[in-house]
């Protein structure tokens, strides 16, 4: 049995681990990014030189040879699932018995005049950081990045590493306020110009310009201004890397279509990571879930089903955790940009304008929904636990002390939020001050 995987990221290099554990099958990884797997969220830190690159890589070159998982680098050109071929960009075929596609996203392009000029990129794979290496060799007097988010404040912290001014062109009223409430958007606002950059918000892109050698010059934004800069980075969002699977008979949306399994509409053909797309999303949950730790599930998920042990994606509550500048960011649950019928809320914000807390829970049973915090480090696996046993918010509040991740001796601010609840509601709720391992397995195991 030979399983070939194509794409060496998380997802594929997971799955090809699991494959090795469960079975004596021939694993072929195919990817023309880099010789071996690394760790795609590290590669800011080896522009900044807080890292080498070597130091992403999570095994060491001989574990591949030792686990038997062949690596080719080569790009694929063409998947045919009647002859269960892939061919490669030498021209060369490759037969298999079961496939897994997981080559996972591309920044997002729409159009805009001068898109491709020398100068522009996005920020995703190995050869963006090493093109960002290259387009910052020279003097940068100004950079613009085109769009918010997780990606966009990663690449201007990479830039700000160097000393290169930034302007951010947003199109929202506020930055990433398409997944942020109103008041945490604002302090991630205040928090970007407070750290020097140039952050326009409610502008576009319209065109990027040129100058006499070809290279980017300047952007045109939708008001008329111009903005002489010397790179461009386009971090409006990713989207499934799949434009090779145009002539297959793989069904295709946004992404790669799957069932639960990770299976595609063909027989022996699974996909998983973010090129894959769900035909009903688990609920709660996105259709495409562009994140490294459902990557990481769904290579697991899709190496079960490959090996023949029956598994189904069902990855939990929603949670992620990012950092905007030195703000880091957590979000356990749903909390979306506006309430929903039926959903109320209360947001506690530190007077230093970097910390804050946002419960949303359910208003007539008081179910825990979600919370974003922001500036104070959270426990996952205790709001993991609050979530999947249906807590109301009282409890939630009441043992908010037992998620603490911050040392025993660090200040807290737990009780910010509760008398945030009881001046909204009247009561005279009180805070456990319970922290340490024995209130947390408390939590986990309420009846030990």
């Amino acid at each position: 049995m030979h399983v070939a995987i194509i794409g060496n990221g998380i997802s594929g290099i997971t799955a090809a681990r699991y494959i090795r554990k469960l079975s004596d099958y021939k694993i072929t990884v195919i990817s023309a990014e880099t010789d071996y797997f690394f760790s795609r969220t590290a590669l800011m830190y080896v522009y900044m030189g807080h890292m080498r690159f070597k130091d992403t890589q999570p095994y060491e070159n001989w574990f591949w040879k030792k686990n038997r998982i062949e690596l080719k680098k080569a790009f694929i050109q063409k998947v045919d699932t009647t002859a269960k071929q892939l061919t490669i960009s030498s021209g060369e075929s490759i037969s298999y018995d079961k496939l897994l596609i997981a080559t996972g996203s591309k920044p997002n392009k729409f159009g805009w005049p001068g898109q491709d000029l020398p100068g522009v990129q996005g920020l995703y794979s190995y050869q963006d950081l090493q093109l960002l290496e290259k387009n910052t060799q020279q003097k940068v007097n100004r950079a613009v990045i085109v769009g918010g988010g997780l990606i966009g404040i990663e690449m201007a912290e990479m830039l700000h590493s160097r000393h290169i001014p930034v302007t951010f062109l947003v199109r929202e009223t506020n930055y990433w306020d398409n997944v942020l409430p109103e008041g945490e958007a604002k302090m991630i606002n205040r928090h970007i110009r407070e750290h020097g950059f140039d952050l326009k918000l409610a502008t576009e892109l319209k065109e990027i310009k040129a100058g006499a050698d070809g290279r980017v010059k300047s952007v045109i934004t939708n008001k008329g201004e111009e903005i002489e800069c010397q790179v461009v980075g386009l971090t409006a969002g990713v989207s499934p890397n799949i434009n090779f699977l145009k002539e297959s008979e793989i069904e295709t949306q946004r992404g790669i279509m799957v069932n639960l399994n990770q299976q595609t509409n063909i027989p022996d053909v699974y996909a998983a990571g973010d090129c894959a797309q769900f035909h009903q999303a688990v609920e709660g949950r996105r259709p495409v879930e562009q994140v490294w730790y459902t990557g990481k599930m769904q290579g697991k998920v899709a190496a079960e089903n490959i090996c023949g042990i029956q598994s189904q994606y069902n990855p939990g509550p929603w949670f992620n955790s990012a950092k905007f500048l030195d703000i880091e960011y957590q979000t356990y649950g749903v909390v979306m940009p506006k309430l929903r019928e039926g959903e109320t809320n209360i947001y506690w914000e530190h007077e230093d304008g970097k910390k804050c807390i946002h419960i949303v829970y359910n208003q007539s049973d008081k179910r825990f929904i979600g919370i974003n915090v922001f500036g104070v480090r959270m426990r996952h696996e205790i709001f993991d636990r609050f979530l999947k046993d249906g807590r109301d918010v009282e409890y939630v509040l009441q043992n908010l002390a037992s998620a603490s991740f911050d040392p025993e001796f660090f200040k807290t601010y737990e009780q910010g939020i509760v008398d945030v609840y009881n001046k909204k509601t009247g009561k005279q709720l009180k805070l456990k001050n319970k922290r340490g391992i024995k209130a947390v397995l408390s939590i986990l195991n309420p009846l030990k």
